[in-house]
């Protein structure tokens, strides 16, 4: 007897997705052609794919995207840290919310990319002002999600774990975590994409390798293709973080939440 095959089986995202591409990589292909676009302009789909392709092969291209690969990791783990510990800190008083709220939307306000020529005076040219950029982007939503995910705990819950005597880090640790875990989960799939923007800017402004420095010396020389191509090898960077941080919330989630609730 044959199962029935589900409605959006056929709309599945490994069947999709190619074809939106492929359709994608026809249409650049055409647009270039039918209006003769110069490739100092937009170059054709082939030779970015052939310049990704001898890209993927280079092994100093491979070194810079280690550091750039380096820089957005390390970056984005130090403000994984510090911001669900703030987000922590303050959920325990309202009163240190409230006094540190103006502080927190003036940083959030502050166009921070400013800050990495006084990196580069503090630390010299180097990873450092890569780790504080990339550290920096990405701190206050991991702080807000987490501040928002403690927040966020029922009051019923609360009285229940209260009731049995429940003191202050037990509450913390067996409850307002635990709730508040698929909030963080959130924030750091935020964060390491913007972890990667950090990287990548500071490394426009400051940087000696990696693959925005690797870019502007391209934009320098106008070399169009291997400037696409440079932005493929980022993209599949930013494909492997992000994959890798959401598979950790597929892994860790259900089993604290199902933990929690038994």
């Amino acid at each position: 007897m044959k199962t029935a095959r589900p409605r959006g089986a056929i709309w599945s995202p490994w069947l999709v997705t190619p074809c939106l591409l492929a359709a994608g990589l026809l249409a650049w292909h055409l647009l270039v052609t039918a209006l003769a676009v110069s490739p100092f302009i937009l170059p054709a789909p082939r030779p970015v794919l052939e310049e990704w392709v001898a890209l993927l092969r280079s092994a100093r291209a491979w070194s810079h995207t280690g550091m750039t690969f380096a820089g957005a990791v390390t970056g984005f783990l130090l403000a994984g840290v510090l911001g669900v510990a703030a987000g922590i800190l303050l959920s325990l008083s309202p009163r240190l919310e409230r006094l540190a709220r103006p502080f927190i939307v003036v940083f959030q306000v502050f166009p921070k990319v400013a800050l990495i020529p006084l990196f580069v005076v503090w630390m010299g040219f180097g990873l450092g002002p890569k780790i504080l950029t990339s550290a920096i982007l990405p701190f206050y939503p991991i702080m807000m999600n987490t501040l928002l995910g403690i927040r966020s705990v029922p009051p019923g819950l609360r009285d229940v774990m209260e009731s049995f005597d429940a003191g202050r880090l037990q509450l913390l640790r067996r409850l307002e975590l635990p709730y508040a875990l698929p909030f963080i989960a959130t924030g750091l799939e935020v964060g390491i994409v913007l972890a990667l923007v950090g990287t990548v800017v500071a490394e426009f402004v400051s940087g000696s390798s990696g693959l925005g420095y690797l870019l502007v010396s391209r934009i320098n020389s106008f070399e169009t293709a291997q400037m696409f191509a440079i932005v493929l090898q980022l993209c599949l960077v930013g494909l492997v973080l992000y994959a890798g941080v959401a598979g950790l919330r597929r892994l860790l989630v259900p089993r604290v939440t199902r933990h929690s609730a038994e």
